[in-house]
């Protein structure tokens, strides 16, 4: 093989020194040859002894640069499979860190998404507790106010039930109850009765308030009971008009509270449901911000060892390129 000496620089470090020596020597070779073309009849002569040894020379020179020859290239290519590696998995790295960020940054998204979830889902539920607090509230006082209500109007209706009865009775017997033949109107009855111990001072007490509630209510101003006096001086028609009455306040107060009642229950289940819904809610989202909270800190922990692993591909890249260009 022959090759301009300019020419070496194209050949790696390693092999250059036998091509040299190879060029070199054959050279000398052609020299020698042509000053042993007269000595060729004598081949032990000292010039044919030097052309023999650097023959030899030249066969194990060529032999040591098949042998360098082989060695660069086992290297070259081992250079470009290393690099192809690394070229791949500096890729491949890169996609993984990108990959990485964008699911950080979802996470991190969700994560605020649920917090604002949570804080809202807990204001409502504060919300509906409070309002929930406050109608009970009124519940109470609306049931203890009518309680109330129904225990007096109820006595009312009895005491005025047993005293239509004792009217009734008395007023047949004559000369037993001569008080009540002269009574014109209500209070004067009662206090007749009370008298006679037909009925008690509770009991009168309870129709005097009665009466003075039923008085403010349909003649405002008017003394108690005058309301009631019977133009025909029927007492017992008088006090069956005010039962009759009573009856019906006693049975609005109850509408009413049942009406009060169920429209409550209707509120009380709308506010229980919201509340237990929210909850749920609330619940979920808790969930949902430990399982973001992991998966983020778990992507974090992928992405901090996929940068190593990429700074190190692209460093074992810089030092191979510069390992291949020297050797």
């Amino acid at each position: 093989l022959k090759y301009p000496l300019g020419r070496l620089n194209l050949f790696p470090p390693a092999v250059r020194p036998l091509l040299k020596m190879k060029m070199v020597l054959s050279r000398v070779l052609a020299a020698a040859a042509v000053l042993a073309v007269p000595a060729l009849a004598e081949q032990a002569s000292p010039i044919g002894k030097a052309i023999q040894l650097l023959g030899d020379m030249q066969a194990k020179i060529i032999k040591e640069g098949e042998g360098a020859q082989k060695l660069y290239s086992e290297f070259a290519e081992w250079c470009e499979d290393r690099s192809a590696k690394l070229n791949h998995e500096i890729k491949t790295g890169k996609a993984e860190v990108g990959e990485l960020k964008a699911a950080i940054d979802q996470e991190v998204a969700k994560l605020g998404s649920l917090h604002a979830q949570v804080e809202k889902l807990a204001g409502d539920i504060s919300t509906d507790e409070a309002d929930l607090k406050a109608a009970q509230g009124i519940r109470d006082k609306e049931h203890t106010a009518f309680a109330a209500e129904e225990k007096e109007l109820t006595e009312v209706v009895d005491t005025l039930q047993r005293a239509v009865g004792i009217l009734e009775r008395e007023m047949k017997g004559g000369a037993s109850m001569l008080q009540l033949k002269g009574a014109n109107n209500l209070v004067q009855a009662m206090g007749a009765l009370v008298q006679a111990s037909m009925l008690s001072t509770a009991d009168a007490s309870r129709l005097q308030s009665f009466l003075q509630s039923s008085s403010e209510d349909e003649d405002v101003g008017a003394p108690a009971g005058a309301v009631y006096e019977s133009q025909s001086g029927n007492i017992v028609e008088t006090i069956s008009d005010l039962l009759e009455k009573a009856e019906e306040q006693l049975e609005t107060a109850r509408s009413t509270e049942t009406k009060s009642l169920h429209a409550f229950e209707m509120m009380e289940q709308g506010l229980k449901d919201e509340i237990k819904f929210a909850n749920k809610e609330l619940a979920e989202a808790k969930e949902g911000i430990a399982a973001a909270g992991e998966k983020k800190a778990g992507s974090e922990g992928d992405l901090e060892v996929t940068q190593k692993d990429l700074s190190a591909d692209i460093a074992g890249l810089s030092e191979l390129h510069h390992e291949c260009m020297t050797k």
